[in-house]
């Protein structure tokens, strides 16, 4: 059994183990045999335990499952595509596009989008609005992405896409209302409750394809860690991969972004996690270690942000980053130590 596998085993165990405790903890108390209980069935549990059990743990904790690997993976595309360690989902202003679509949705057009036809209002206008705008500057990023060759430059041109997005985003907030600022805060803060079991059809069928979209990248992946032209060398399209890179990080990223909101650290960080857990850059090990990484983060944030009980759940771009940004500072001084080195 070779190191890819027992780390994959253990891994897997890891994410089943975070999977249980997000069904058995929460906001309330429900003991673990009733948990078991109501999921096998039982009609005869309290009607409250079945409804927060069924409408609110599972659906949270599938979404945190989901969330987290397509976003590792969606990071680790990105940082082999761009050759930059740290690039990530929202580096390319996808994040941005979409907070964008939502901030048009809730502060310029009082939460409902409403046409000659019809009107969308409630949660699936954020949903539109968000899933617009992060496609919007993912076709911008296709655009520019046929116009540069150099990978630098492109992520350039998306951090720079970014700004401008983020600007127009700062003048709505500016000119909106109280209660819509407010609105867009919460949303902002990020949240695996977003998905209902309603939503979880249609959500997790476009999140498993798109995982496996990427999974069929790992032989191009591979030859582009050793450069664009021994890649091509070696009859890789490299312009081709890396627009359908785009394609799928920026179809992940849209969906886990106008579900849950704005994810910081999951996409930027793990891909380096992964990493450290294999020592090896070989992405037939390293994408399947990324995306089960992922998931198991995601579920741990979405614990700790249950943990304060009755006392209210913590924000979850309030946990990410506390777990995100040591990982990426140990990652820029190792990489100076190893220039220093050389």
């Amino acid at each position: 059994m070779n190191k890819g596998t027992k780390y994959g085993i253990g891994l897997a165990v890891m994410v089943l183990l975070l999977f249980v405790a997000n069904l058995l903890m929460g906001s309330v108390s429900i003991p673990a045999g009733d948990v078991v209980s109501v999921l096998l069935g039982d009609e005869s549990a309290k009607p409250s335990w079945r409804f927060i059990i069924w409408q609110s743990r599972l659906p949270q904790a599938l979404t945190a499952l989901l969330c987290g690997g397509s976003l590792a993976v969606c990071g680790l595309m990105l940082q082999t595509s761009l050759k930059n360690p740290l690039a990530g989902p929202s580096i390319l202003g996808i994040d941005a596009g979409a907070s964008l679509g939502v901030a048009l949705v809730m502060l310029a057009f009082g939460g409902s989008i409403t046409t000659a036809s019809f009107t969308i209002s409630g949660f699936l206008s954020i949903f539109v609005g968000a899933f617009l705008g992060a496609m919007a500057i993912m076709a911008l990023i296709l655009f520019f992405s046929t116009l540069i060759r150099s990978s630098v430059m492109l992520l350039i041109t998306g951090i720079m896409v970014g700004y401008i997005a983020s600007s127009a985003i700062s003048l709505l907030n500016f000119f909106a209302t109280e209660e819509g600022v407010q609105s867009y805060l919460i949303w902002g803060l990020g949240n695996f409750g977003g998905v209902s079991m309603h939503q979880m059809p249609v959500f997790a069928p476009l999140i498993l394809t798109g995982l496996l979209c990427s999974v069929l990248l790992i032989k191009p992946l591979n030859a582009m860690l050793l450069g664009e032209r021994y890649a091509e060398n070696l009859g890789v399209n490299t312009r081709r991969v890396r627009n359908y890179l785009l394609v799928i990080t920026g179809l992940l990223t849209a969906i886990t972004t106008a579900f849950c909101g704005p994810i910081a650290f999951i996409g930027l960080a793990v891909p380096h996690v992964a990493r450290l857990i294999l020592g090896t850059e070989n992405h037939n090990s390293l994408l399947p270690i990324t995306i089960l990484t992922g998931s198991a983060v995601a579920l741990l944030c979405n614990l700790i942000c249950v943990l304060p009980g009755e006392n209210g759940i913590i924000p979850l771009n309030a946990v990410t980053p506390v777990i995100g940004a040591p990982i990426i500072i140990y990652v820029i001084i190792h990489q100076r130590s190893s220039h220093q080195m050389n």
